[in-house]
């Protein structure tokens, strides 16, 4: 069957988002069809503002709105801890759990040499920037436990070892291979408190 050409665009859009099939897409495409036209603006609108309105914060490489940050503004925060974490996800993750008060460092990725991805790849720079800071005295490696996550984990842990700062991993209460973003907040609770000291 052929869809006229503006549905098959949007059908087509759709398909490129992740997990999203084609039958998924058609059935989001109409489910837009039959939307009222000012809730397609307004969705529309919504799309356009993360792409132009969004941006890395300039200390710890989150997403945010403004600059810094709104972590790195609240000065109620402990500076002695960094929380190293894949992405924006991982942190918003861990903020659920109420459990941590210091501050976070959002690498953007993990190491992972099949997908061409680097230590160069990755926010590691504006990390080594930040441990210049005599305040920091602990860095907790929240990367998720999978290949990736532990290879990044173990090259940061051997990176930072000329500044003198405790380097601690979150404890394997959760499963191998998952990610972080889709873990409850108790798993994660736990895992921050049995973190270990790498090394």
């Amino acid at each position: 069957m052929h869809y006229p050409e503006p549905l098959a665009k949007l059908i087509d859009a759709f398909t490129r988002l992740p997990g999203v099939g084609p039958k998924t897409a058609a059935r989001l495409a109409f489910h837009v069809l039959n939307m009222k036209e000012d809730e397609v603006i307004d969705f529309a609108k919504a799309l356009v503002s993360v792409k132009r309105n969004l941006h890395y914060c300039s200390v710890c490489c989150n997403i945010t709105d403004t600059d810094p940050c709104r972590v790195c503004q609240d000065k109620t925060r402990d500076a002695s801890v960094i929380c190293v974490v894949q992405d924006a996800k991982d942190l918003v993750a861990i903020e659920r759990t109420k459990e941590f008060n210091g501050y976070y460092h959002v690498l953007q990725g993990a190491i992972s040499p099949m997908e061409g991805i680097g230590p160069d790849d990755i926010r590691l720079k504006e990390l080594l920037v930040r441990l210049s800071d005599e305040r920091v005295k602990e860095l907790i490696m929240a990367t998720n436990p999978n290949i990736e996550g532990e290879a990044t984990a173990m090259y940061i842990s051997r990176l930072t070892r000329p500044f003198d700062i405790k380097i601690t991993r979150i404890a394997h209460g959760l499963p191998v291979g998952g990610d972080l973003e889709y873990a409850d907040e108790v798993t994660l609770s736990k895992a921050l408190e049995g973190r270990r000291e790498l090394f």
